[in-house]
């Protein structure tokens, strides 16, 4: 069954497009917060020893669904075979972050054509700008961010998308595309209101991480999460990076983990002054929705 299309939620889904937060009486399964970790870098070597423990534990805390991030043609087709090892469970992303930019070439647009056509690749990323680190010279991440826009309006998915110290440039090439683009979000948002104005011009949703528990770094974004509206908000660990600051208690390896993603919820609801289950279910309804995902 398609909990979008049950009764309850269709009065959860009218609340959202108002942007005010329902009965709680009224929602479906009262009392349980189901949550999708919208970008986790499950790939990644660190979890090679502890893998299917690492999503055993998520799913004993609510996280039940996951998208893993391509970050590069190979990374790409892994997140690709996990996803296929988890149906249902996992879904994955085919792209080439601008870290790697440095490596993308023509046949690296048809690879990721080729991985876009199955069905558990629900979007063209991760993509974008990123010239605070600049692994990549920046011609050649704008050349490789056009191309994967231009993929992505081409096959028809929603764009995952990367931006840091890139502002003006991130937007001035995906504004002239975004209405042949079926959606996007920017992952790992740590901007403030101009950004997140310009973000929600382009009918952005908003991807939420630990950068929000950062008392150095998260000041500006949890003055700014607030404005965010209900219907454009997501939630993702980006594990294992940005481990959550203020964890009661941190994991010794100091990674971070998809199970740390209702402690990211409760920052966000307190930061949002609204119910945590309220935005648990608004982050899910919205992550099935750009996502197209099958419960």
């Amino acid at each position: 069954m398609d909990p979008l299309n049950t009764n309850n939620n269709l009065l959860f889904k009218l609340a959202l497009l108002a942007n005010i937060a329902p009965d709680p009486a009224h929602r479906h399964n009262p009392g349980m917060i189901s949550l999708i970790d919208i970008g986790a870098n499950l790939t990644h070597n660190s979890f090679d020893p502890d893998r299917s423990e690492v999503l055993d534990r998520a799913q004993a805390v609510g996280v039940e669904r996951f998208i893993v991030t391509g970050t590069s043609v190979a990374e790409s087709i892994r997140a690709l075979e996990l996803a296929r090892e988890h149906p249902t469970k996992l879904f994955a992303t085919a792209g080439i972050h601008p870290h790697h930019a440095k490596d993308f070439n023509k046949r690296s647009t048809e690879a990721l054509r080729k991985l876009a056509a199955y069905d558990e690749i629900v979007a063209i990323g991760e993509c974008g700008l990123d010239f605070y680190r600049n692994f990549s010279p920046l011609e050649q991440q704008k050349k490789t961010f056009s191309a994967q826009l231009e993929l992505a309006a081409d096959v028809g998915l929603p764009v995952f998308l990367h931006q840091r110290a890139a502002h003006d440039d991130f937007i001035g090439l995906l504004q002239p595309i975004r209405n042949h683009l079926r959606g996007g979000v920017a992952h790992c948002f740590t901007g403030g209101l101009e950004e997140l104005q310009a973000y929600l011009n382009l009918d952005l949703y908003i991807g939420i991480t630990g950068w929000l528990c950062d008392e150095r770094r998260g000041t500006e974004l949890l003055k700014t999460v607030s404005q965010i509206p209900l219907d454009r908000i997501l939630i993702e660990t980006d594990s294992p990076y940005l481990l959550p600051r203020d964890l009661p208690t941190k994991p010794h390896n100091r990674r971070n983990e998809p199970r740390f993603l209702p402690h990211i919820l409760e920052r966000l609801a307190a930061a949002m002054n609204r119910p945590l289950e309220i935005v648990a279910e608004a982050t899910c309804v919205n992550a099935e929705r750009l996502f197209r995902l099958k419960s």
